[in-house]
């Protein structure tokens, strides 16, 4: 069987050795490289071309922010991992938007990174519930800021309710039932009912579909994350 390969970026020399150390026990990981920033991540990118990348956010030279958005322009299919300390909203959002497939605290259980770096290879997006919360929760206030005529246009052509528009923004955004249940403070059969009620009125019973067809709708999205 053939081994994830894997590269870590991160500018704590100790971080970097623990963690190549740590993945090295799987017998199907291998850490081909490390780099001590963002500048030395894309080299080495270039050259070793890893499947996954685990990138800290903080980094000299080049952050990891940065990093991410250049390695997804340049190799779409290699899948970065952040793992950093900081679980702030705007860094969570900023490198979620320049393609990450998740977004880890270095506080993680060995065996719960492992798994993770798996589950990111086969497609998941890979979000704690600390991380999901915060940005459900972000999503939601997000929402309510919204301009005015893009509530008003889903209102006008499809007739959603002030409920309904708030879960298709954030269906727009491809949160799950649960992430949008905690995000507005109500149950996830709610959520599913509302779900239902906007395919209805979309005419759209797929949940990718309806996202894509909601979003292009609601215009390039300044609420995206």
């Amino acid at each position: 069987m053939d081994k994830i390969k894997i590269l870590i970026a991160d500018d704590q020399t100790l971080m970097c050795e623990g963690l190549k150390s740590l993945l090295e026990l799987e017998e199907d990981i291998e850490v081909v490289g490390t780099a001590k920033d963002g500048i030395e991540a894309l080299r080495l990118v270039s050259k070793l071309m890893p499947q996954v990348v685990l990138m800290d956010i903080r980094m000299p030279n080049m952050n990891g922010v940065e990093c991410t958005r250049i390695i997804k322009e340049r190799f779409k299919n290699i899948v970065i991992l952040a793992l950093t300390t900081f679980n702030e909203e705007e860094y969570i959002i900023e490198i979620l938007n320049n393609g990450a497939s998740g977004y880890l605290l270095k506080d993680i259980d060995g065996e719960k990174l492992v798994e993770a770096i798996k589950n990111a290879v086969k497609g998941s997006m890979i979000l704690p519930s600390e991380v999901a919360i915060k940005l459900a929760k972000a999503a939601a206030k997000s929402s309510k800021a919204v301009e005015k005529e893009k509530q008003l246009k889903l209102a006008e052509n499809f007739g959603f309710t002030d409920r309904e528009t708030e879960v298709a923004l954030m269906l727009s955004q491809g949160f799950t039932n649960k992430q949008i249940a905690l995000g507005l403070h109500i149950t996830e059969g709610t959520v599913k009912n509302l779900v239902s009620s906007i395919y209805s009125k979309i005419n759209i019973s797929g949940r990718a579909a309806a996202a894509l067809f909601l979003k292009d709708k609601i215009g390039d999205g300044s609420n995206k994350v």
